[in-house]
């Protein structure tokens, strides 16, 4: 009586119950469930008629659309593997991906046809490309492919929902990492690792149909976080933020009636950093789900305070389909202070129901003690680990040694089993032999009224080796010197922590997911704004 542990579940349970709620808002289109997975089913049969079988893979590059959201459903019926592009990368990048993966199919959104096209010759598996919206010579127009399967009818087996037939261990899509210090690598996620990591997370955040999703979080980005297929599972209705404005996205919230979000920090920051005048009326309420970076616990404590939200923190990685922690609340930080409930809600938190065990284990793969102290690599196994590193059995080889996945991530753990980063490891700034964590000192000068947004890398010190350097952006309308900024760090923290120089910067450098390029500002910040 087994069946497989898939996605496509959620699909088929949708589809009988929910045909007719609200499933997508994309500008002016709304869809019911059942209009959607009608188009789904076009779609698959289209792929099927393009060539496209099981194992092919079929890249995109599309802003949060509808047409995007269609494709984690339509793709998966026939088998195929789907590969959602990182758009905001540069042309050589998306070459590359498109080359290592051996797409047979692109569909892209009107604003990457130009992109493809620089590309497309160097791909020599590359067999279709196909126009989500807009057009032109060399491309298949989505909407028109759809249109001749739904007049074909069930004929062309535009009505069959192969779940039955996908194994779960079968590869379900390919999730390419920022590659920001060498090429990136493709990360294998299987039906049972999305659906492992959507049913964890719908257990520690629970959903239901009257939820409305807003999506400012890209759902290329680790298949966003699996919600393409949780929002569905429970027939809540996705609405598509194509770029992250927060007055739109204020608009949208209010509008929509918006329940629920994902974010990274750097969107909460930007999200509170908008003006009063520009939010209108915010809604209270709103669920918001916050991973990618440490939040800082300043920035946890603005958007529940003056926001009026309700803020977890989970923590995960592409590899890990993605979350293996949530900060899971407890009656007694009800008792905690405003501040030292922002600060636990800082913690990566305990492991999912469904994730996997975790591990903080030192140089000898021992755990370290629960001291808050005593600083480990996270590792981890378990269901939502991923199959491998796509045509890398090195580097597969090196993440999963010993039967776990190392994170490169080093972390504490408190006497309540609740884990805390403080640092990559390749970011740990070590000055006159003293660890010294960067996201410490970061959360500490985020405090600052007058700071938006800081980064904190070591840089060489004739004395200490290494010194703490803060890379600081200001809040609209803020003031500050360095010198006070300085005062404010030697007043909340040990001196060997204070940062020695502080540079003031128009932004921080990011990759295209919103996460702060470290070496960047270590090799000489080339081309970045100062004030």
């Amino acid at each position: 009586m087994e069946t497989p542990l898939t996605p496509l579940e959620f699909q088929r349970r949708a589809r009988a119950l929910y045909g007719d709620r609200e499933c997508v808002v994309d500008g002016a289109t709304r869809l019911t469930y059942a209009q959607v997975f009608a188009r789904c089913d076009g779609w698959a049969a289209a792929l099927t008629r393009l060539g496209v079988g099981r194992g092919d893979r079929v890249a995109y590059l599309s802003l949060n659309t509808h047409s995007q959201l269609e494709a984690f459903f339509a793709v998966p019926q026939i088998g195929a593997v789907l590969v959602p592009v990182n758009f905001r990368l540069k042309p050589p990048e998306i070459e590359y991906i498109l080359q290592h993966c051996g797409a047979k199919v692109v569909c892209a959104h009107g604003d990457f046809l130009e992109t493809v096209d620089s590309v497309r010759a160097a791909c020599p598996a590359l067999e279709r490309c196909v126009a989500l919206e807009g057009g032109g010579d060399g491309w298949l127009d989505y909407e028109a492919l759809i249109e001749a399967e739904t007049r074909e009818g069930a004929g062309s087996g535009a009505r069959v929902t192969p779940s039955a037939e996908v194994g779960e261990r079968d590869l379900l899509a390919i999730n390419y990492t920022s590659g920001t210090t060498s090429r990136p690598k493709g990360v294998m996620i299987t039906h049972r690792n999305a659906y492992m990591n959507a049913i964890g997370t719908l257990v520690h955040l629970p959903m239901t149909c009257e939820d409305r999703y807003l999506w400012t979080l890209p759902m290329f980005h680790a298949n966003g976080w699996t919600f393409p297929w949780i929002v569905t599972a429970v027939g809540g209705t996705h609405v598509c933020l194509r770029k992250v404005d927060p007055v739109q996205a204020f608009g949208l919230i209010r509008d929509e009636r918006v329940t629920m979000l994902c974010a990274a920090p750097t969107v909460l920051i930007a999200l509170a950093g908008c003006p009063a005048a520009d939010r209108g009326d915010v809604p209270a309420g709103v669920r918001v789900v916050t991973a990618g970076a440490p939040p800082a616990a300043a920035t946890i404590q603005r958007v529940e305070v003056e926001l009026g939200w309700e803020l977890t923190h989970v923590y995960g990685l592409t590899e890990t389909a993605p979350f293996i922690t949530v900060c899971e609340p407890r009656p007694e930080h009800r008792a905690l202070s405003l501040g030292d409930r922002s600060v636990v809600k800082a913690r990566q938190g305990v492991e999912l129901i469904t994730s996997g065990e975790l591990r903080v284990v030192d140089e000898d793969d021992r755990p370290v003690l629960r001291d808050a102290q005593t600083l480990g690599e996270i590792v981890v196994r378990g269901n939502v680990v991923m199959e491998g590193y796509y045509n890398d059995p090195e580097a597969t080889a090196l993440a999963m040694r010993g039967g776990w996945f190392h994170t490169g991530d080093a972390a504490v753990v408190h006497p309540d089993g609740y884990v805390e980063i403080r640092d990559r490891f390749k970011d740990v700034i070590i000055s006159g032999g003293e660890n010294i964590s960067s996201v410490e000192v970061e959360g500490v000068l985020m405090r600052h009224p007058a700071v938006q947004e800081v980064a904190v890398v070591g840089m060489p010190d004739p004395k200490w080796g290494e010194t703490p350097h803060a890379f600081v952006v200001l809040a609209p309308g803020g003031a500050l010197t360095a010198a006070e900024l300085l005062a404010y760090a030697r007043e909340h923290m040990a001196n060997f922590k204070t940062p020695s120089h502080v540079e003031f910067l128009d932004e921080l450098p990011k990759t295209a997911t919103g996460k702060i390029q470290k070496y960047v500002l270590r090799r000489g910040r080339a081309g970045i704004a100062t004030q």
